[in-house]
């Protein structure tokens, strides 16, 4: 569970309520964040959870981004994965706050006896099951492999990240919650026009998407032309939700996992 008790998964609502109208308390600040990123506590009859709370205000300019829609960008991103019923990221709105206007995140624990699923290995033992994704060495020259569990769960955020064109998948965005699931974090940079998918997910590039994804694809087609537009109008452009559509529909129609790209790197980084 989540420090308050509320469950994501089974306790959407309330969670959203709690998000939207309880009392937001700061206790501090996630210091190794690039942009703004702030600790709170929401309390709302009687009920309380950590969150995390990101107002638009601290938000870095970017040359790719228009100011101001990082925090909006966060709200699609949960709304996109919501629809998908996989509900791989926490329950998130846009609300005021003590800086103003920002997204504001449900906040998740990981067990400490998780295990992570993205990491830097030794080279010669990768973990059986895992993929290795790329090459490094750390300062005094011994190799390691970036690489990530070949977990269905996190094939699903893979499938994701290629559907909102997430920029920013960082092994440090995948967290392992109570009882086994998985949520990606960190969503602002994702929806652009162009293509942008930066991640350390490429274990399965041009495979065969399995079948519950490809039902997942139609499922959003479907809804994206409907009430899951008219909700991403609120935080995407038209031209956004234009592109969303035809990427969805690239995906149905190939089949497979995208391809890491030639144009720009296909990691972000930090990978970690």
């Amino acid at each position: 569970m989540t420090s308050s008790g509320i469950q994501p998964r089974q306790d959407g609502s309330a969670a959203l309520r709690l998000l939207r109208d309880g009392e937001l308390t700061l206790e501090g600040r996630l210091v190794e964040a690039s942009n703004a990123t702030l600790r709170g506590v929401l309390t709302l009859d009687g009920v309380s959870a950590h969150c995390v709370y990101k107002p638009v205000r601290g938000e870095r300019p970017l040359w790719d981004f228009p100011d101001g829609t990082l925090a909006g960008r966060e709200v699609a991103a949960y709304l996109v994965s919501r629809a998908t019923g996989w509900d791989l990221i926490p329950p998130t709105v846009l609300r005021e706050g003590p800086f103003g206007p920002g997204s504001c995140q449900l906040w998740i624990d990981e067990p400490a006896d998780a295990e992570p699923l993205v990491g830097f290995v030794p080279a010669d033992a990768v973990p059986p099951r895992w993929f290795p994704i790329a090459a490094a060495r750390d300062d005094d020259g011994t190799p390691y492999a970036l690489a990530h569990a070949d977990d269905p769960r996190l094939a699903r955020l893979a499938v994701l990240d290629a559907v909102i064109n997430n920029a920013d998948r960082k092994g440090g965005h995948v967290l392992v919650g109570p009882e086994d699931r998985i949520y990606g974090v960190d969503h602002g940079v994702s929806f652009h026009v162009e293509e942008k998918l930066r991640t350390v997910l490429w274990g399965w590039a041009g495979r065969q998407l399995p079948p519950d994804a490809m039902e997942v694809l139609d499922v959003l087609a479907a809804q994206v032309t409907g009430a899951l537009g008219e909700e991403l109008a609120e935080h995407l452009t038209i031209s956004e939700i234009a592109e969303l559509t035809s990427r969805i529909d690239r995906l149905r129609d190939g089949g497979r996992f995208p391809l890491p790209p030639e144009e720009w790197p296909a990691i972000p980084w930090p990978p970690i």
